[in-house]
């Protein structure tokens, strides 16, 4: 059993849930939740797939439509709050990023993974929150020029495990990740 006054055992649970996330499409953290502020200072929230986790880069990757009120946010305030509820070991994590959009021939590499039928995510016509008339009333083609990718610098991590003794500990990229115990 690993020492649970360990910071770094507990920094690297979290990790393994991320990467599980990402590997495991029935994964707790394949699904997060993704905050950001409007261009109007309003907060939004979404659900987006976890697509790629390197704790040796500290960041965290999703694929978006680039025509999303995600971008929009995201090209005034450039940050975003990313959040993991994992009811197994009863982690909750919660990661603040400095948010880099890649488009265009950037983003090619990684549009070449991505599987045929999952690129109908990609290129909604008309663009997506566009007024339709009727609840079907739009196309998804899965074009090129609708995939954009964020990759997520994380700066912040805060981790709550909720056991018969909660534990948190906050964890900061300029002091390395070192991590602190803080009360849950």
């Amino acid at each position: 059993m690993s020492d649970p006054a360990d910071l770094q055992v507990f920094l690297r649970l979290a990790w393994q849930r991320l990467g599980r996330g990402v590997a495991d499409r029935r994964a707790a953290a394949r699904n997060i939740t993704f905050a950001t502020v409007s261009p109007e200072g309003l907060p939004e929230v979404r659900t987006v797939v976890l697509r790629a986790a390197s704790q040796e880069d500290a960041t965290l990757e999703v694929h978006t439509d680039p025509h999303t009120a995600k971008i929009a946010a995201l090209r005034a305030t450039p940050y975003a709050e990313l959040q993991v509820w994992d009811p197994s070991p009863r982690l909750q994590i919660r990661a603040r990023a400095r948010v880099e959009i890649v488009t265009g021939p950037k983003a090619d590499a990684r549009w070449q993974k991505v599987p045929d039928p999952a690129r109908q995510s990609y290129g909604t016509q008309p663009t997506p929150g566009t007024a339709i008339d009727g609840p079907f009333d739009y196309e998804k083609p899965g074009l090129r020029d609708g995939f954009a990718v964020l990759i997520c610098h994380l700066e912040h991590i805060d981790l709550v495990e909720l056991q018969e003794r909660h534990r948190r500990a906050v964890f900061v990229a300029r002091d390395g990740w070192a991590g602190r115990w803080v009360s849950p």
